[in-house]
């Protein structure tokens, strides 16, 4: 089947609203795992309430990724929902006790309260990162989807856990660590801002390693993670670009520019799924059973009128989004100053 200019349109929409979630989320999932390193009570506040009026309006981008996702390619949302239920139940139950446990945490003072929220706050956060990485890592290895474009079988957890999924889910949870400890070094002053220098450079490192294992490992393991280079050669310059975004982020920690290593990690997160999408590209979800049970574009999407509907509708309502999160930025801007209302 050939793919029309709308569905290839939806594709490309969804891969720019999953670059904004994991762009603008990534980093206060980052501080929830780095969240067990502050010292004491003040720092653990100053760190929850550099993303306090930031991280719920950042999730809003996940689900206007899944509402698009559900009406766009409805068999590849049902697809997905049906065979990795669990899993998907599990990063839900993450996501919303992350939030509960950034709200409640300063409703009282005792000590065994908040310790127990701070390390729900941080177990939920690297929990959540480390599903999305798994669910990539599965996307890339392929699932067994039948020739009816459902699950000959539902997955289980414990089958999502191949070592390149694992792997890839390591490798989410070190770069959200960095992009977060860049962040936080943004936020912050002082005695926490001088160790936060220092924990930029042990994250990046960790995220080096992890990104060379993760390369090695899909170029060896996973054919199709490169035969789409085959097809559009013009894709390698964004390999290039993402290599000098990478490289331009320790350039960044050296010389003491937080906002530019802040944006060359935006750039390396954004050039990620770019990545990932070229290597899934013409599919949505890829069969384990065979090439041709893979659920594509063309074979998943919505009718032609359903699509030029939300396209309008697209079209309409990002304007907003974009304004209302830019505003919010704005206003929020600058240093970390705590108050009695404060996380």
């Amino acid at each position: 089947m050939e793919i029309t200019s709308l569905q290839l349109l939806w594709f490309v929409l969804l891969g720019i609203l999953l670059a904004g979630y994991a762009i603008l989320d990534g980093f206060d999932l980052g501080v929830g795992i780095l969240h067990p390193l502050a010292r004491d009570d003040r720092e653990r506040r100053v760190m929850m309430n550099s993303i306090g009026p930031l991280w719920d309006g950042n999730e809003v981008w996940l689900v206007v990724f899944g509402g698009a996702l559900f009406a766009a390619f409805p068999k590849a949302y049902a697809a997905a929902f049906s065979g990795l239920y669990l899993a998907f139940i599990l990063l839900l139950f993450c996501l919303i006790f992350r939030g509960v446990s950034m709200e409640f945490r300063s409703k009282r003072p005792e000590k065994i309260w908040r310790t127990f929220w701070d390390w729900s706050f941080f177990l939920a956060s690297t929990l959540a990162t480390f599903l999305f990485g798994v669910a990539v890592g599965n996307s890339m290895h392929g699932l067994p989807l039948g020739k009816d474009g459902d699950f000959v079988d539902s997955v289980r957890l414990v089958q999502m856990l191949h070592p390149f999924p694992v792997c890839v889910g390591l490798f989410a949870v070190s770069a959200f660590a960095l992009h977060g400890a860049i962040y936080l070094n943004m936020k912050t002053e002082g005695e926490l801002h001088n160790r936060v220098q220092r924990w930029m450079w042990t994250a990046f490192w960790c995220f080096l390693a992890m990104y060379v294992i993760v390369t090695v490992y899909a170029i060896v393991a996973i054919p199709r993670a490169t035969s789409s280079f085959r097809n559009y050669p013009w894709a390698v310059l964004i390999v290039g670009l993402n290599m000098l975004a990478i490289a331009n982020i320790p350039r960044s920690i050296y010389l003491r520019r937080p906002l530019r290593a802040f944006v060359s990690s935006a750039c390396t997160i954004a050039a990620f799924t770019f990545l990932f999408g070229i290597a899934l590209f013409p599919n949505l979800i890829v069969s384990t059973l065979g090439p041709e049970h893979d659920l594509s574009i063309a074979r998943a999407a919505s009718t032609q009128k359903t699509l030029g509907i939300m396209a309008i509708i697209a079209a309409l309502g990002i304007p907003f989004v974009l304004a209302y999160t830019a505003v919010i930025y704005w206003v929020f801007r600058g240093k970390v100053v705590l108050h009695d209302e404060s996380y």
